[in-house]
């Protein structure tokens, strides 16, 4: 559990680009002791929870949930979906394409009875 809060805890830090002293300075502890917390080697960030939460705008629950496999498994859904987006996108105008060239060859086959009927 301290390794999983610890990762989180840094690439929180990093995605707000600040340093570990700015964020222990946040949170009201040390610099060593944050980066202990981060390295996975304390469990004193139980007693940070609520602070650790309200720094970063979390719920205890998402600090302590392990997603480094769903994360990756979304990314990769969100993908497939742009493809297969674009994909379908892609044959929706080829198939607008084809029905009006049906339409018009309906049309010429229609102008081709009524001339042989006449």
């Amino acid at each position: 559990m301290n390794r999983i809060v610890g990762n989180k805890l840094k690439k929180l830090r990093q995605a707000k680009d600040m340093s570990q002293e700015e964020v222990a300075n946040g949170l009201c502890m040390s610099q060593s002791a944050y980066a202990r917390i981060e390295r996975g080697e304390s469990c004193s960030w139980a007693s940070y929870m609520n602070r650790i939460c309200e720094f970063f705008q979390l719920t205890p629950e998402e600090l302590v949930k392990d997603e480094e496999e769903p994360i990756a498994k979304n990314n990769d859904l969100i993908k497939e979906n742009k493809t297969l987006n674009a994909l379908l996108n892609a044959y929706g105008k080829i198939i607008m394409m084809r029905e009006g060239e049906i339409l018009v060859l309906k049309a010429i086959i229609k102008g081709l009875k009524s001339n042989t009927q006449e």
